[in-house]
């Protein structure tokens, strides 16, 4: 179990993206603007409209469920061998941007969300609850993933329950608020920094996508909104 779960380290080590972001958040945002841009939702609730389901070797069923456990609907990603998830097939957030995303871990013991985003002009991977069901992380920077960088941490992802996930970029920063909490999760300064997916599978969810590993999952909404480029 320990070396399925090392393979990927979680195929969480992925990073790379592209460029700008910068949402609001607990730190201070240098311009209102930044503040006054709309939403824009990735998930109609209806359908996989502007999704596919990613193309990993040994995937789960990828499905919307109109009535998630009798209420909302989800887009449901099925455990698979090893990765399974969806990959944005429309223009994904770019620039300075956030992202919020609702997830439950239905069943598993290793990430939920192995969110994909946009770095400048590269990529990288919000890991949640890999290596295992705990380890948090940004991968990779500097060539290091999300288990070994100083972007580390360790969170209890309980089943059946909704966590909301904030992530903020911009071309000198990521940050990642955890459940509406006011203190940024992660905030890392990436300046003069290499940021890069990990190697391997995962690199199929750029340049947006949502993967789990040997894990269910449900996700309930998905959307971002650019901010302004002088946002800090």
């Amino acid at each position: 179990m320990l070396a399925a779960v090392l393979a990927w380290g979680c195929a969480s080590r992925c990073t790379c993206c592209r460029p700008d972001a910068n949402p609001a958040g607990a730190t201070p945002v240098k311009s209102p603007a930044a503040q006054a841009t709309g939403w824009r939702t990735l998930f109609d609730g209806e359908s996989l409209s502007g999704w596919k389901a990613t193309d990993f070797g040994g995937a789960g069923e990828v499905k919307v469920d109109p009535k998630f456990r009798g209420g909302a609907p989800a887009i449901i990603i099925g455990a698979g061998a090893s990765l399974s998830g969806i990959t944005l097939t429309k223009p994904p957030p770019w620039g300075n941007y956030e992202v919020e995303v609702e997830a439950l871990k239905i069943q598993g013991s290793d990430f939920f969300v192995g969110l994909t985003f946009p770095v400048a002009a590269s990529h990288a991977t919000l890991v949640m609850g890999g290596w295992g069901g705990a380890t948090t992380g940004i991968s990779s920077i500097d060539g290091s993933d999300a288990s070994e960088n100083e972007t580390t941490r360790f969170e209890s992802y309980p089943k059946d329950k909704w966590f909301h996930v904030r992530l903020r970029v911009t071309p000198e920063r990521i940050q990642v608020w955890l459940d509406r909490d006011p203190k940024p999760l992660i905030d890392q300064d990436i300046k003069d920094r290499t940021i890069s997916m990990r190697f391997g599978e995962i690199e199929s969810s750029i340049p947006f996508g949502i993967a789990t590993y040997q894990t269910d999952s449900a996700i309930r909404s998905v959307k971002w909104r650019p901010l302004d480029p002088d946002a800090k």
